[in-house]
C-alpha cells in the first residue's frame, strides 16, 4: 500500500512538474520601440521572442528614411529599398496591418530596432518546429475570429499569441492584392538574385507555408529578438 501511495506522488509530481514547465508564462515579454518611437507588443514562443505586431517604420534603425512609393511605375522598377501601405490608403491601414517592405528593405540589415533582427530560415524552421505541423501549424498563429481574416478564418486559434493579421500583399508589378485573404512574412534568406523566402498563411486553411517571390513583392514584417 505504501508503494502504491509513493508510486501515485511521483507519478503526480512529475505531471505538476510537466505542466508548469509546459504552461504560457503569465506575464508577455516587454514591448520594443523602433527608432521612430513606435511600440509594438511581443510575445514569447518556445525559446523566441517575436513581435506580436506588424512592422509600421517608415524609418531604418540608423534613422534614415525609408522612401514609401505609391506610384505603381515607380514600385515595379525598384531594385533599392520601399515600403507602401495597402492601397495606399496611409492611416486608416498604417495603424492596423503595417506595412508591406520589398526584399531590398528586408536586405539592407537596418529593418528591425537594434537587438532584433529579420528572421532567417533557420529562425522559420525553429517556429515551424515548434508549431509542430505545417497542415495545422498555420492556426496556431493566426489571429481568431473574423474582424479582419475573412469568413471562415479555417483553423484560427492564435494560442502563441503572435496574432498575425490579413495584410495583403503588393504585386511587383504594383498592384494590390488579399487584404483580409493572405498575409506573408519576409524571411532574410534569399532563394536566388530576384527571389527572397517568405512564410504565408491563408483564411481557407491552417496551414504554414514557406514560398519564394520576386524581391520587389511587398509583404509584411514581423522581427525575433536576437
Amino acid at each position: 500500500m505504501k508503494r502504491g501511495i509513493f508510486l501515485f506522488s511521483f507519478i503526480l509530481g512529475a505531471f505538476l512538474l510537466f505542466d508548469a514547465g509546459c504552461s504560457k508564462s503569465d506575464s508577455p515579454p516587454p514591448p520594443v520601440t523602433d527608432s521612430q518611437g513606435n511600440t509594438y507588443k511581443t510575445v514569447r514562443i518556445g525559446e523566441q521572442t517575436w513581435m506580436a505586431e506588424n512592422l509600421k517604420t517608415s524609418e531604418f534603425s540608423d534613422g534614415t528614411s525609408i522612401p514609401v512609393v505609391s506610384d505603381t511605375t515607380a514600385w515595379s522598377a525598384l531594385d533599392t529599398p520601399g515600403l507602401c501601405w495597402y492601397n495606399n490608403k496611409g492611416d486608416s491601414i498604417w495603424e492596423i496591418y503595417g506595412g508591406l517592405y520589398n526584399f531590398y528593405a528586408v536586405a539592407s540589415g537596418k529593418l528591425c530596432p537594434a537587438g532584433w533582427h529579420i528572421p532567417s530560415d533557420e529562425d522559420i524552421q525553429t517556429l515551424m518546429n515548434f508549431l509542430g505541423d505545417t497542415l495545422t501549424g498555420g492556426g496556431s498563429l493566426k489571429e481568431e475570429g473574423t474582424a479582419h481574416w475573412k469568413p471562415p478564418n479555417t483553423g484560427a486559434v492564435n494560442n502563441t499569441g503572435f496574432t498575425a493579421l490579413p495584410a495583403g500583399i503588393r504585386y511587383f508589378e504594383g498592384s494590390y492584392s488579399s487584404l483580409s485573404w493572405f498575409t506573408s512574412f519576409w524571411s532574410s534568406a534569399e532563394y536566388d538574385s530576384s527571389k527572397g523566402w517568405y512564410l504565408s498563411l491563408y483564411y481557407s486553411d491552417a496551414a504554414a507555408r514557406l514560398n519564394k517571390a520576386s524581391k520587389k513583392d511587398g509583404f509584411s514584417v514581423r522581427c525575433i529578438k536576437n
